[in-house]
């Protein structure tokens, strides 16, 4: 088929990065799982994602005029190489029996500076791979692989866990790891820009032109000012989520739930790959949000069993790929390829840097302030009776609240004109 030929180089990299990915997911799981059974709190377990956000937050707005200057696979082979030494890193500690939680604090910000200068160059160097025409459909495929990762990680970190201990679910990791470099470095090739962008321009000027570029173009900017808004609140959920899972079931049902979403997004991101082209891109990315934000929070806040948490996951995740897969085509259109690195890293910036302040603030909440005023309440109380009593009732109330803000986000992004310019 022709498309498949079109393709080839794209389909070899995002099924080896993807299989990479599955290997890295699965040590993350199980160590967030190793991290809440040791110490019981949401504040601990949440700062392994701050540490690694941070430092991709902080560094993300030169990592792209780094990438856009250097060769873009082999700032990839050298990130993944790095990251693969933090994970053999652990497997050492573990191993001896020295794995403390300030080492994976350490390990996850080396990993989250990694991913800082990787990021953008791997999605410069999918833009070259895929022609224009196909944009929407490879940005589903990645949607696809995303979803599976996001179902089979769960499955088969637990089961590796119990049946051949974290060490196993370490070696699958580096296995991959193994196999996505091999294939990227002899099979990939990767062409760089020719000629648009100044290799001799200072990293902090070439930084600067990607601010410069996103003030003059509205749309870009406020479309990413709204993910900002939403990660905020998505972070928070993915705090207080194994808090209250874990404190009101198990370890089962915290993969079952973390599986269904993976199932939701894998249905939408065959929805996004064979969807045709809508009259509003824009319409659809604000109609996915605000069904994410209006249904999702609200389920788990109520939900007393595994089943409602369930369908939670399916309602908030199964239109995210479509959103997203329009938000690629809108911003690979509207930014010049040879801006497209420094353009993404301040995007970076922009649109994460609410992820790692989220999650610190959603752990503090529940840990210090929504479960401690939830276990002074009479268990006659309205709020009781709404969210549960024990252990997990305050993440479900700050679940609750975060459904409203939601809400109100996408009620007031969507009445912003600039968005449809892009059109």
């Amino acid at each position: 088929m022709k498309i498949l030929k079109e393709l080839k180089s794209f389909i070899i990299l995002w099924l080896t990065q993807s299989f990479s990915a599955l290997g890295s997911a699965m040590t993350n799981f199980a160590l967030v799982i190793w991290l809440y059974n040791r110490t019981g709190s949401a504040t601990q377990t949440a700062l392994l994602t701050v540490c690694s956000y941070a430092p991709y937050v902080v560094m993300s707005i030169f990592a792209g005029a780094i990438s856009d200057k250097w060769n873009k696979k082999a700032v990839m082979l050298t990130c993944d190489s790095i990251a693969a030494i933090c994970t053999i890193s652990v497997f050492l500690l573990i191993k001896t029996d020295m794995l403390e939680i300030w080492h994976l604090y350490i390990l996850n910000a080396v990993n989250g500076i990694m991913n800082t200068v990787q990021s953008p160059a791997s999605d410069v160097a999918t833009t070259l791979l895929i022609p224009k025409k196909h944009y929407q459909k490879a940005s589903g495929m990645r949607s696809f692989s995303n979803s599976l990762v996001s179902i089979l990680t769960p499955i088969f970190a637990t089961a590796l866990v119990s049946l051949a201990g974290i060490e196993t679910v370490i070696f699958f990791d580096l296995l991959t790891f193994a196999i996505a470099f091999i294939i990227l470095l002899f099979f990939i090739r990767v062409s760089e820009v020719e000629g648009k962008e100044d290799k001799k321009e200072p990293i902090w000027k070439a930084a600067k032109s990607g601010i410069s570029y996103l003030k003059g173009n509205k749309g870009i900017l406020w479309m990413i000012l709204f993910l900002s808004a939403i990660n905020l609140i998505s972070s928070f959920y993915n705090a207080a989520l194994p808090a209250m899972v874990l404190s009101k079931s198990d370890e089962t049902s915290l993969g079952m739930v973390t599986a269904t979403v993976g199932i939701a997004t894998l249905v939408g991101s065959v929805i996004a790959t064979l969807y045709p082209k809508p009259k509003s891109r824009i319409k659809v990315f604000c109609n996915c949000l605000f069904i994410s934000m209006s249904t999702e929070n609200f389920l788990l806040a109520l939900g007393s069993n595994t089943f409602v948490w369930c369908l939670a996951a399916v309602l908030g995740w199964l239109f995210i790929p479509l959103m997203s897969a329009n938000y690629d085509v809108l911003f690979k259109t509207n930014v010049p390829v040879e801006m497209q690195g420094r353009v993404y890293s301040v995007r970076n910036t922009l649109q994460f840097f609410t992820i790692p302040l989220g999650y610190f603030l959603g752990g503090f909440l529940v840990d210090n302030v929504f479960e401690p005023f939830m276990a002074d309440l009479d268990k006659g109380s309205l709020l009781v009776a709404v969210f549960g009593e024990g252990k997990g009732s305050g993440a479900a109330l700050l679940f609750f609240i975060m459904g409203i803000a939601g809400v109100l986000v996408c009620l007031i992004f969507r009445r912003i004109k600039a968005l449809y310019t892009l059109e």
